[in-house]
Order: C-alpha cells, then structure tokens, then sequence
C-alpha cells in the first residue's frame, strides 16, 4: 500500500490546463529578483565568476535559492509549469524545499506548487487562491534545483499587471554556506532571507553554496561591486578549520569595505545552540573582524552571535540534524537579524 491509497490528502493532483492561458514569467509584467538569465536558463553568479571560485560554486550555481516572481493578478487559480534541472533529493529536506514552489499572496501563505516524488526535468502543479479581487503575487524559486523554464497559467480573462516595488529596491546580499542557500527548509518561503524579505519588505540575493562558500578573494571582489542596501556574511560552516576562517574572514570584509566604505554589513558566525570548543573559537574570530572594525572607527558592521540565534525560539528543536536549520531555525535568524536589518534599511541607529 502507498501513502495516498491510505490517505487521499497525498495525491499529488495533475492540473487541468484547460481555459488556461500560460505566460513565461521571464516577460512583463512578471519580475524576477535574486536571478540572472541565459538562453539555458536561471542562475545567480556570472558564470565567469563561478568558475573561477571552485567546482561547488559551479554546480551550485545553477540551483536557484532566493529566486522570486512578482506580479499582480484577481486570478482564483494558478497553475505552474516548470522544467527543471539539476534537482536534490535528500534524506534531511523536504523535497516541497528543495525542488517546489511556494506561493504567497502579498505576506499571506497560499500554498507551495509540490513535485511528484518521482520528479526528473519538470513538472506541473495547480493552486486554488479563492476569490479576493487583485492582490500581489510572489512566488519562491526551489532551494535546491535549477530552472530552465517557468510558465504560470490563468483562467482565460484573468487580469495580470506589474507588481509594486519593494520598498527597499536595492537587494540585501547574503554570502554563505548551506543554510544560507536554505538548507533544510520544508519549503522556499521558510529560508530565512525569504521570511526578511516578506517582513521588510526588501529585496534580496541569496549567494549561498553547500559546502563551497570558503571566502575565496574572487567571489569578495565579486560582491563588493555589486549595488546592494546591506551585506551579510556567513560562511563560517565552509571554512575547512579555523586556521582558514582565520585567514580568509577579515580579508573577506575588507574587500567589501574598501569598495563600499559606508555599506551597512552583518557578520554571523554559525547557528548552534550547543557550541563545541572549535565553535567557539570560530565565533571569536568572527567577532574579532568585528571589533577591529569598529576599533578604527566604523560604525556601519555588526555582529551577530550564532550560538545566540536558535535558543530565540528552537534551541535543540531548530535544527533537522544538529547543524541545518529547519523551519523553525530559520524563523529564529529571521527574528535575529530583523531589528538589525530594520534599522539600517530604514536609516535608524541600530543598538549593536
């Protein structure tokens, strides 16, 4: 017996196309943030530039993490039909995290657009918003499989048009490693740039690669040139030791500095309730770029203290295996770094 002859709940529904008139979300009046464009499809670095920091990087870059849609529509329905490549199957994530969709009417949760199990290059899935008039659309790119194609279907005669703009249009940048890039989310919207994004109403690129952000200067002089409103740096679970940390951290936010001397920037160092010896000496080398910075004057960095972030909320429970955060991990960062990101979107003098 399979889980949906028990529960009926599980059935994975196939659309109907029908009436349905499709658009590719690549034209107005849809908008695409966190993510560049080729003829092959979506990524989130040059490919220039991902080729010149490591093979993960490469690879990774074609995952589409951080990846939105934007529009406005009084449609009930929607029906999504994407081709995707490059898809992860893990056992620690949900694959409605890794290879879905979420769906959000303005801050409100809809419903994610879920894979079939048995998902290889693509597929199509069907949401009912109900009736409510015109109301702003964002839909969530999967964490962890790449786009070549997204389409979005509406009954024929559904009003389309451009959605508003973010309030704060300049992208927050994050630099990092797995959890930054959202691992182990169950769905898109869970990653915690994505609950910032719906709570500050603020653009933003998610730069982060499993296991490859190792603060190479290639990727640094990449990101200090990118127009951005803040930066947060996070790769601290990629270091190999705290040697390399040691070595790569400071120079790392240099670069950012010296091309950027006003730039509000947030330093993490790991999320772990529990910290071990080596964590703990990997936070205080995170802290000390910190307080050098601010030492010589700069009042634009802060740091924030990983081993602090989860017990908001989770403590032991925010994690689905002792290091990536799940849903409500991310939720904890999220509350973290919200006052902090608030206030220097805003212009408002954050307490550090």
């Amino acid at each position: 017996m399979r889980i949906e002859d028990a529960d009926r709940n599980f059935i994975v529904k196939a659309p109907d196309d029908a009436q349905t008139v499709f658009f590719d979300v690549a034209a107005p009046p849809f908008t695409v943030h966190g993510l560049m464009r080729d003829a092959n499809g979506y990524h989130r670095l040059p490919f220039d530039v991902a080729e010149a920091t490591n093979e993960g990087v490469q690879w990774l870059n074609l995952h589409t993490a951080g990846g939105r849609v934007r529009f406005r529509t009084d449609a009930d329905r929607i029906v999504l039909r994407a081709a995707l490549r490059a898809i992860s199957k893990m056992p620690h994530e949900a694959l409605t995290g890794s290879a879905g969709f979420d769906l959000y009417a303005g801050d409100v949760y809809k419903g994610t657009f879920e894979p079939p199990f048995d998902v290889e290059t693509g597929y199509s899935s069907e949401l009912f918003l109900g009736a409510g008039g015109m109301r702003e659309i964002t839909v969530h790119f999967p964490l962890y499989s790449g786009v070549e194609k997204l389409e979005l279907g509406f009954p024929a005669g559904s009003a389309l048009a451009q959605a508003d703009p973010y309030a704060v249009p300049l992208p927050v940048v994050y630099y990092g490693s797995s959890i930054t890039q959202g691992g182990c989310a169950s769905r898109p919207g869970n990653a915690y740039q994505n609950i910032l994004s719906r709570l500050l109403t603020c653009d933003h690129v998610n730069l982060g690669f499993s296991g490859s952000a190792r603060g190479e200067p290639c990727m640094a002089e990449y990101i200090a040139g990118l127009r951005m409103a803040a930066f947060v740096l996070d790769y601290d679970h990629n270091a190999p030791d705290p040697a390399h940390l040691e070595a790569t951290h400071e120079a790392f936010f240099s670069v950012i500095r010296g091309r950027q001397p006003t730039l509000p920037v947030i330093l993490l160092s790991r999320p772990q309730p529990r910290p071990t010896e080596e964590e703990r000496l990997r936070r205080d080398i995170v802290k000390r770029t910190w307080e050098r910075a601010v030492n010589n004057g700069d009042r634009n960095v802060w740091f924030i203290d990983g081993t602090e972030m989860l017990n908001i909320f989770g403590g032991d429970s925010g994690t689905v295996d002792g290091c990536h955060p799940n849903d409500l991990g991310f939720y904890c960062m999220a509350k973290a770094l919200e006052p902090v990101l608030n206030a220097v979107l805003h212009k408002e003098a954050p307490l550090r």
